[in-house]
């Protein structure tokens, strides 16, 4: 396996783990007092969009070149942390 095929299966794994960790906390979101859960759904909708934009950086991560590769990867791990870092923030407030 390549070193790029490493990378992109660790941070695929990486990316999964926190999308079964949102996942977790949309179900107790949903458990929330009424006034709480609207607040819940806007965080949980950036946070989607969050997955969406990781997923996509990572597939095109897939196709990169060698010379696009270590500009990739920093966007990549620029992605993932604000990714995670939302992530934490939010399950925090709930």
């Amino acid at each position: 396996m390549t070193q790029q095929s490493l990378y992109i299966e660790k941070m695929k794994a990486q990316l999964d783990e926190l999308n079964a960790n949102m996942n977790k906390l949309q179900a107790k979101a949903h458990e929330a007092k009424e006034d709480a859960r609207d607040m819940y759904k806007a965080e949980m909708l950036k946070l989607q969009d969050q997955s969406k934009a990781a997923a996509s950086r990572l597939a095109d991560m897939k196709s990169a070149s060698e010379e696009t590769w270590e500009t990739m990867v920093a966007e990549m791990e620029k992605v993932r942390d604000a990714f995670t870092h939302s992530f934490h923030y939010f399950k925090s407030q709930v």
